[in-house]
């Protein structure tokens, strides 16, 4: 027992530890300033970013609720007087005046909030992966710069090529088209299951922020492994053998936007994103956690199965779907 509590101690340790690391290499936001010092690209569509979601978005709900909401309030009052707890006015026009309150209200968000967010969510993610590759360029830790040899070698070799290098090729593309289509199908599963621990009693707040966490700490790399080529499996290894470092990265994300209301949270998390998609593209996680474990040797941290309902979840819908065999498809071919 008493070695049992001294591994678990240790455990315990470590995992703090690469917490701190993980906190520590997020709130590295220095590095957005000099990034963006260097490369007037990114400088420009980090600016483009905070203009919409900082300026454009947070500025219309801070009109609303300081100017707008007060004024229809004082226009269709509630018909209580100041100081008074009896009505001023009479049942029928209260009711009628917390409709047109309503629907007022409605209106406002259906013809400005809702498009603005639509148009903010779609622009931002273009300009998100565009500030990761002018961030990664920056660093000098562009993945692209790894299949730059073979890349260079294909104008030279194209005229000798065969025919079999051709599948070859666009096998690759396949691969990567289907990698990311099932990423991005096991990433929405997996939100739907940080969505939903939001409502176990007693602890779902926690396992929603520690869940939140690796989400967006996930989403921030993710942007480094796509342009480094790094295949899904490899990603989601090094998640979750990692879990720790990367549930301290994704802390500061989530601290920035839990006590807002899901428009005002989003519109912060649109600002501070591309700041943490930085930190991200600069960071060296992998040295940074073979440090630690050379440190701790055998004594290293165990894989954490983050991502394992939500792809069993997908494997299950996947399984379901109608998928006819090569070999009933190539007979009724030669049929």
């Amino acid at each position: 027992m008493e070695n049992l509590m001294r591994s678990y101690r240790t455990k315990v340790k470590q995992a703090s530890v690469l917490w701190l690391e993980g906190f520590r290499q997020a709130c590295c936001l220095h590095r957005v300033v000099i990034y963006c010092l260097r490369s007037k690209q990114l400088m420009i569509r980090t600016g483009q970013c905070f203009l919409l979601n900082g300026f454009i978005f947070l500025g219309s709900i801070f009109i609303l609720r300081s100017l707008i909401l007060p004024t229809l309030q004082w226009i269709l009052p509630f018909g209580v007087s100041d100081g008074y707890q009896e009505p001023c006015l009479p049942q029928m026009p209260i009711r009628l005046y917390a409709f047109l309150r309503l629907g007022l209200l409605q209106l406002i968000y259906a013809l400005w909030f809702y498009p603005l967010y639509i148009f903010s969510f779609i622009l931002s993610t273009i300009w998100y992966n565009d500030i990761a590759q002018f961030g990664l360029t920056v660093t000098g830790k562009d993945g692209s710069t790894n299949l730059a040899p073979s890349s260079q070698k294909e104008p030279s070799t194209s005229q000798n090529a065969t025919h079999v290098d051709k599948p070859t090729d666009l096998g690759r593309v396949m691969i990567g088209i289907a990698e990311q289509g099932y990423s991005l199908l096991l990433l929405t599963f997996f939100f739907l299951e940080v969505y939903l621990t939001g409502f176990i009693p007693y602890i779902g707040k926690t396992l929603n922020f520690i869940l939140l966490s690796w989400m967006y700490a996930y989403y921030c790399f993710e942007y480094k492994w796509n342009f480094s080529g790094l295949s899904l499996d490899k990603r989601l290894d090094f998640f979750e053998s990692n879990w720790a470092f990367f549930a301290g990265f994704g802390s500061p994300c989530v601290l920035a936007i839990f006590f807002f209301s899901p428009l005002v949270s989003y519109g912060v998390m649109a600002v501070l994103f591309p700041m943490f998609v930085l930190t991200a593209a600069g960071s060296d996680a992998d040295s940074v956690v073979n440090s630690y474990k050379t440190k701790w040797s055998s004594q290293e941290l165990r894989k954490l199965p983050i991502f394992y309902a939500a792809d069993k979840l997908l494997m299950r819908i996947l399984s379901l779907l109608p998928v006819e065999p090569s070999a009933q498809a190539s007979d009724k071919k030669s049929l």
